[in-house]
């Protein structure tokens, strides 16, 4: 796992705070608000942003009555109440792990995971956790960045990713080999930012039998 840890992630975002909104709103925007919408969620719906850093989202998500939001970094979760704030959103906003969610089973109608899967230290423990309290039937929109399912990074792509692991985010993950580790079915998968290396997929629980 090397230095991708979660004390290395609440540092290095708390120094990107500055400059967050300005790498991944205007650049994203138009991505978020597609994934928002291919949630197709219910207004009365109980939705979870995990890793949702400052509350990009927030703003495609006006409407939205019963929003939780989470993040590890606490300077992200004060700017975040901040914008919901302004934008008169009912958010509830909490410091935590998205490896170890302390919500209980079936908690969620949907889940948003924007620029998470890619960052956080261990994925499959995330997405381990967002099946767990997601309601059965229930969505996850992902938006992020994948190495095509079935592809093996080339020599130069893992060099390369040794920094932007550290800096950024990792660059070498499929969302398939993920995913494959829950009962979570893959119902979309469609390209998005530089050229289809940024993804936006939806997942879906199984109804109970």
């Amino acid at each position: 796992m090397g230095i991708n840890t979660n004390t290395w992630n609440k540092l290095r975002y708390t120094l990107y705070l500055p400059v967050y909104d300005l790498v991944a709103g205007r650049v994203f925007a138009k991505y978020r608000k597609r994934s928002v919408s291919l949630l197709q969620a219910k207004p009365d719906a109980a939705i979870l942003l995990v890793g949702a850093g400052t509350g990009l989202d927030l703003e495609f998500l006006k409407g939205y009555t019963h929003l939780t939001a989470t993040d590890i970094t606490p300077g992200m979760i004060s700017t975040l109440k901040a914008r919901a704030g302004k934008l008169q959103l009912p958010v509830k906003a909490l410091v935590m792990d998205g490896q170890q969610l302390a919500f209980p089973d079936n908690s969620f109608d949907a889940v948003l995971l924007h620029l998470i899967i890619a960052v956080i230290p261990d994925p499959v423990a995330c997405i381990k956790e967002v099946e767990r309290v997601l309601k059965p039937g229930g969505t996850v929109m992902v938006f992020d960045k994948f190495l095509p399912d079935g592809q093996h990074p080339s020599l130069l792509r893992k060099l390369l990713n040794q920094v932007a692991a550290t800096l950024f985010s990792d660059i070498n993950r499929s969302i398939g080999a993920i995913v494959s580790h829950t009962s979570l079915q893959i119902e979309l998968n469609e390209p998005a930012a530089l050229g289809g290396t940024f993804r936006i997929v939806r997942l879906r629980k199984p109804l109970l039998p």
